[in-house]
């Protein structure tokens, strides 16, 4: 039983949130989840920290996280750096041994031609993989060139070619790419268009800022999808799904 959860007029929400590990040791990971492991249910090992990492601690981790049955993945660096070195059978092979149970298919660095793209994702699925990929470049001026109806256009895509989840790139600053401005604030003519054209379930919002996270759900409903957490924002952005903040209290 949860304390005061008599005042809590949410039991489950139907969202999903993928928080970004940059390191955790075993432990953290432990006592991280005894707290709040059924808040998210996405994590994302970040850039390409798992390539520093000893591989035993790699499979502990991924076990504790799916006894929580959150999906585990890489971030899209090191699938970029295989595929750039023609390894994305050896990526694979790896993936599957740690016990990682996502992939993270994403371009933001490099350039992937349409159809590789298409048959990546097809080969994600086909190995039974829940399957995400991403829309977006991570150099401001590059992600600048996509026009809205592009993004929409790309995402489209990659939802005909299996992607379970797309998620639209917002780095971990949140500010001058994507839906957002260089401050950092949501440009509400993007967000409403997307919205209003993909199916929100299938999209992931990269939001790492306390303002992102309200305008979205605000806009969307407590239901959307956020990504690039902090770990030890989980709770906080919980609290504002549920109405538990002043920022959203009797809004939601």
């Amino acid at each position: 039983m949860r304390a005061f959860e008599f005042l809590d007029k949410f039991d489950t929400l139907d969202a999903k949130t993928m928080v970004i590990d940059k390191g955790l040791g075993v432990t953290h990971v432990a006592d991280m989840l005894k707290v709040n492991g059924d808040y998210f249910n996405f994590i994302k090992y970040g850039w390409g920290t798992s390539i520093l990492c000893n591989d035993q601690i790699v499979k502990e981790k991924n076990e504790i996280y799916a006894s929580y049955d959150i999906k585990s993945y890489t971030g899209g660096t090191l699938f970029e750096l295989a595929n750039k070195q023609n390894k994305i059978d050896e990526y694979f092979d790896e993936i599957d041994r740690l016990g990682f149970t996502a992939i993270e298919i994403s371009d933001g660095s490099t350039v992937i031609p349409e159809e590789d793209r298409d048959e990546i994702i097809k080969e994600a699925k086909n190995l039974g993989y829940y399957t995400l990929s991403e829309i977006g470049k991570k150099n401001p001026e590059k992600d600048h060139e996509y026009s809205i109806d592009k993004r929409i256009e790309l995402i489209e895509k990659d939802i005909n070619s299996g992607s379970d989840m797309v998620i639209i790139e917002g780095r971990e600053s949140g500010k001058n790419i994507g839906i957002y401005d260089e401050k950092g604030n949501v440009k509400s003519d993007d967000l409403n268009k997307i919205s209003a054209n993909i199916d929100q379930s299938k999209i992931m919002w990269e939001a790492p800022n306390k303002n992102q996270q309200i305008d979205l759900i605000l806009s969307i409903g407590n239901d959307v999808n956020i990504g690039n957490v902090s770990p030890e924002e989980i709770i906080s952005l919980e609290t504002l799904r549920r109405g538990l903040r002043g920022d959203t209290l009797g809004k939601v």
